[in-house]
């Protein structure tokens, strides 16, 4: 089967002090740096060694990983196995780009988030230019407060035409029909993330084709939703893989309600699910306006610009 797994291990440190995250500036001890690279190199043996699944693998790690060696070195090791669909990893871009030329690139990806005011704009677009000299599938995004606005546009004007720019929605913040135009005409994407989706009782592939990975080996069917399937090097986890419908309310993340059966982000982000890549680039045009009840479709269908 095709099995995608998100890996979270205990990392928690970051190199930038974003204001709207609990994770700024935050030194993890040698002793838990030691531990999180050791649960690391644990699963990346797993994964290379794993023949039962072709394997799809997102790294989403509370802090940077990409400033650690073992991160860089797990995306090279797995995007170079012949049953790893895909390895990618939530990144800032703060670290080096010259250790993916050791990486397969039709495999390695990266999920791209540009923090302004942690950065200088400038080393940032270079960063992005390099990814493309490589040939490293990437997606480029920021959280839509108000003070990221103009960096945005400033972005997306520097960015070429066929990398994504995507939005999210800031944790807490609602917005007005004119300030979700002003990021949907940057994001023709952001109404899918403007509001939490409402998801309970409803069918999502975690836990069957999707599952998440702690650095302990703990299996569960997403981040949002704890309860323990199983563990992974035991095998014991492959028993519960089945469908199910979703036990939560809400759901306000990307990562968990890209996986919701009833949206239809599989189908736009074929090919890229995990690195967040369209299949085809979306106009720059308003698409579907999405309340928290779902999808509500606009008169007109929405236009595709192939990439």
């Amino acid at each position: 089967m095709d099995l995608t797994i998100l890996y979270r291990g205990p990392l928690a440190s970051c190199d930038y002090d974003c204001p709207y995250c609990p994770f700024a500036k935050r030194r993890d001890s040698t002793a838990q740096l030691r531990a999180d690279r050791a649960a690391l190199e644990r699963f990346t043996a797993w994964a290379a060694e794993q023949r039962e699944d072709r394997l799809s693998v997102l790294f989403t790690p509370w802090g940077e990983g990409l400033v650690r060696s073992w991160y860089r070195r797990a995306l090279v090791e797995l995007s170079h196995q012949p049953h790893v669909r895909r390895v990618a990893i939530q990144t800032n871009l703060s670290c080096r780009t010259d250790w993916l030329e050791a990486a397969d690139r039709d495999a390695v990806a990266l999920w791209c988030t540009y923090h302004p005011g942690q950065t200088p704009h400038e080393r940032f677009v270079a960063k992005t230019r390099r990814l493309g000299e490589l040939g490293v599938r990437f997606s480029v995004g920021v959280v839509g407060l108000p003070e990221h606005r103009e960096p945005a546009r400033r972005l997306r004007a520097e960015l070429p035409e066929h990398v994504y720019l995507w939005v999210n929605a800031a944790e807490g913040h609602t917005y007005t029909d004119e300030q979700a135009a002003e990021w949907t005409a940057l994001d023709p994407l952001f109404p899918f993330s403007r509001h939490p989706h409402r998801s309970a009782g409803l069918p999502c592939r975690t836990g069957e084709s999707v599952v998440s990975v702690d650095g302990d080996g703990r299996v569960s069917r997403c981040h949002f939703v704890r309860t323990e399937l199983g563990r992974l090097y035991d095998g014991s986890y492959r028993a519960a893989l089945a469908p199910r419908p979703c036990p939560l309310t809400l759901c306000d993340c990307h990562i968990g309600y890209v996986h919701l059966e009833t949206l239809p982000l599989y189908d736009v982000f074929a090919g890229g699910v995990l690195e967040r890549v369209p299949r085809e680039l979306p106009d720059r045009a308003p698409l579907p306006v999405v309340a928290s009840s779902g999808i509500v479709p606009l008169s007109q269908p929405s236009r595709l610009r192939a990439m």
